[in-house]
């Protein structure tokens, strides 16, 4: 039985931009668990497998305007540090709200195997990000396809690639077929202005439900620039 019933979407969208990663073409479909919660000393973070594995959706909370940025990103084995900066001299709202940050992953890493991931700086935490079996990384630039994958039960990361000053905003996100989530985006207003640069954008949609981690959710991508784009969901919830 199908517990997802309906899904809400986070007040945050966010276009970030990252470097490449070392890059990777996609194998395992969305089989194995990708979540990852860790907490020290008040701090957390969750995270997700993106762009076919070449990246990691590293979520934490805070201000929605003041997303951290990933200046320092490496590896000892399967244990990967991300050095997390806030803006410098940005007025931050003062919500609080998960905000994504691309972490490429470092050349070196098995993402069909645990990572321990490691934050310092701005947020200073770590936690296991479970590997999703059959993934595997042998290609070094990405194919600038959607991606999507669970950073929890209950939370989904998007990245999409486009215009950094355009990225598309989640309308609804709504369960439309057994292991299926339509995620519609709004359509950008006509005289709307945008930087001719390929860059990655986040988005991420909230669950009002856990989702069964017992199937392999595909979310379908309509709306704006979108026209029903299939794309698998790394990991289960």
């Amino acid at each position: 039985m199908r517990r997802l019933v309906t899904a809400s979407v986070l007040l945050l969208t966010a276009a970030v931009l990252a470097g490449c990663a070392t890059g990777a073409d996609s194998a395992g479909g969305a089989s194995g668990s990708a979540s990852a919660t860790a907490v020290v000393d008040g701090a957390e973070f969750e995270g997700a497998w993106l762009d076919g594995g070449r990246m990691i959706g590293l979520v934490t909370w805070g201000s929605s305007s003041c997303v951290p940025s990933a200046d320092g990103v490496s590896a000892d084995g399967q244990t990967v540090t991300v050095e997390l900066l806030d803006p410098e001299d940005a007025a931050c709202t003062a919500d609080y709200a998960p905000r994504v940050t691309l972490v490429p992953l470092p050349e070196g890493v098995d993402p069909s195997a645990d990572v321990e991931l490691v934050t310092t700086g701005a947020v200073e935490a770590r936690g296991d990000l479970d590997g999703v079996p059959g993934l595997t990384v042998d290609s070094a630039a990405t194919d600038y396809q959607p991606s999507a994958g669970w950073a929890d039960d209950d939370l989904l990361v998007l990245l999409t690639w486009g215009s950094s000053s355009c990225a598309p905003a989640i309308q609804s996100a709504t369960v439309s077929a057994p292991a299926e989530i339509t995620v519609a985006f709004a359509e950008a207003a006509p005289d709307q202005v945008c930087t001719m640069d390929m860059a990655p954008r986040t988005a991420l949609a909230q669950l009002e439900e856990q989702a069964d981690d017992d199937v392999d959710w595909t979310v379908l991508l309509v709306g704006a620039e979108f026209d029903s784009v299939a794309v698998p969901v790394l990991g289960q919830p």
